[in-house]
């Protein structure tokens, strides 16, 4: 099997993050997995609102949150756990992750409105 790509925060730029976070499907997936720390299982995420993301969409959306730096993936037999970087992108770009997260907070509703709290993370 292929292994994950995963870029080196020095390398993380924040472009990247903008385009994986302007959908905001994606934002909302973010948070979640955010808030949780680590998510085992892509039915955890796989709610938006009340809409459910088709398994093979959320394999893309994780590939683009992974890409731009937001998560780590890790293969544990063949579930892929996903964890935040949150800490690592917020020392590199200080605040950005926490305003994305919050304007989508004041539009969208309760996906990301709980985010709001995870932001000290």
């Amino acid at each position: 099997m292929r292994p994950l790509f995963h870029p080196a925060i020095e390398d993380v730029r924040p472009e990247a993050i903008l385009h994986a976070l302007a959908d905001p499907s994606r934002a909302a997936i973010f948070a979640k997995i955010m808030q949780a720390g680590c998510v085992e299982a892509c039915s955890a995420v796989s709610a938006v609102g009340d809409r459910v993301i088709p398994k093979s969409s959320l394999s893309n959306h994780f590939k683009v949150l992974r890409e731009a730096g937001l998560i780590r993936s890790e293969r544990h037999g063949v579930e892929v756990r996903n964890h935040s970087r949150w800490i690592e992108v917020e020392a590199r770009f200080p605040g950005l992750l926490a305003g994305i997260i919050n304007a989508y907070a004041s539009d969208v509703g309760p996906d990301l409105r709980a985010a709001e709290t995870s932001t000290s993370r």
